[in-house]
């Protein structure tokens, strides 16, 4: 992924900008949705943003941070074509571009710390999709998606 659309809210401020200089380093252009404060503020605002970034090709994938992970990742998967991941630890992290096709990675400011934080980025830029038997699990979510809820058995 050369370029990454990258999002939080208030909570993932703070491990922001060390984020930013860590994929700047590796030379990935970013995509900053913001926010640009600690000043409070809701997390599925910088979800979408990101989503659509990636649905629109503006960016090869995103990166959400917010207290867990787990409500901006939820708001992200909101969208058709997102396949959004909240990782703790890189091994999932990787498992999940390995064999999901991963295309928005979260993580939480308040569960991991810094050089966590670049591990897990690092080993989710560092995985490709595999294919293969993983496509097609990759194609059968894509068809749940397209179903309206009521055919959803």
């Amino acid at each position: 992924m050369k370029k990454i659309a990258f999002g939080c809210d208030h909570v993932g401020f703070i491990l922001k900008a060390d984020i930013l200089a860590h994929l700047s380093a590796k030379g990935i252009e970013i995509i900053d949705k913001g926010t640009w404060s600690t000043t409070r503020t809701d997390y599925p605002r910088f979800a979408s943003e990101v989503a659509q970034a990636v649905l629109n090709g503006e960016a090869d994938g995103g990166i959400l941070i917010c207290g867990t992970g787990v409500g901006i990742s939820i708001a992200a998967n909101k969208f058709p074509g997102i396949r959004a991941v909240v990782c703790s630890e890189p091994y999932s992290a990787q498992l999940s571009r390995q064999h999901n096709d991963t295309n928005v990675l979260a993580f939480g400011s308040r569960v991991v710390g810094l050089e966590l934080a670049k591990m897990i980025v690092d080993s989710w830029l560092g995985a490709e999709f595999e294919g293969g038997r993983h496509q097609l699990r990759v194609d059968a979510i894509a068809q749940i998606e397209k179903q309206p809820p009521s055919a959803r058995n």
